[in-house]
């Protein structure tokens, strides 16, 4: 009986001993927590993956809180465009433009080309007006003629700046109310629509553009915005490719 008790009191000993000594050596639990995880999906910064949450000198950090590439967010919220626009084309002068009739007239014919020098077309385009509507400079010139041609007031102007030969705008049937060698600005007025003379079935202007010997379309002398839209003042007009 007595060594019964005794191989009792002895297994409950080292069972006792054993749990202490597996208590004293296994890490707390926290511990486990903060252990990294190793592996190929756990690797850590310092392993050669960058910290997805550093900046690298190609990504700066836009206002949306997103890595994004400066050069793709320039320009937005009032940030400087990362490339200045291009300077104004030297070869194009700043001219004040202007429609020879009216703020927004109606075009009752347009430019047609002819096919050969001598061919069927309209060599311009024809714009309404009343009798006695005044006729103004498309742009700053001086008056190469102002006369009567087949019957007909004819006035031309050559365009300041616009190369050699210059380019020549002409108005037709107008009483000119400037003379051979004035100097004119855009907007100015030319002359007045005569009563007679038009080939369009109503009173309208024929305006032309020629270069050298070349005839060109006129509306190709106003900006998009001028040939929509009637403007409230003159402006200028920057960049505007020259008809060639």
């Amino acid at each position: 009986m007595r060594a019964g008790r005794c191989v009792r009191a002895c297994a409950r000993l080292v069972l006792l001993v054993v749990l202490t000594l597996t208590a004293l050596l296994s890490p707390p639990p926290s511990r486990l927590l903060a252990t990294p995880p190793t592996g190929e999906d756990g690797a850590a910064p310092a392993a050669g993956r960058p910290d997805e949450d550093a900046a690298t000198p190609a990504v700066v950090r836009a206002g949306d809180g997103s890595a994004t590439p400066a050069v793709a967010r320039a320009g937005e919220d009032g940030a400087t465009p990362a490339v200045a626009p291009a300077a104004e084309d030297g070869a194009t002068p700043a001219l004040g433009r202007a429609w020879p009739v009216g703020s927004r007239p109606r075009v009752l014919r347009g430019w047609e080309p002819p096919a050969t020098a001598y061919g069927r077309g309209h060599r311009g385009v024809d714009l309404a007006a009343a009798p006695g509507t005044p006729v103004r400079a498309v742009a700053a010139g001086r008056v190469s003629f102002a006369g009567r041609v087949a019957g007909r007031g004819v006035v031309s102007v050559e365009l300041t700046g616009t190369g050699d030969p210059p380019l020549r705008t002409t108005y037709e049937p107008v009483r000119a109310s400037v003379t051979e060698g004035a100097e004119v600005t855009a907007g100015e007025v030319v002359g007045t629509v005569e009563p007679t003379g038009s080939h369009c079935p109503a009173a309208c202007v024929h305006w032309g553009l020629l270069r050298g010997d070349v005839y060109l379309d006129p509306l190709t002398l106003l900006p998009p915005w001028l040939l929509h839209r009637g403007p409230s003042r003159l402006l200028p007009v920057l960049g505007v490719p020259l008809p060639r």
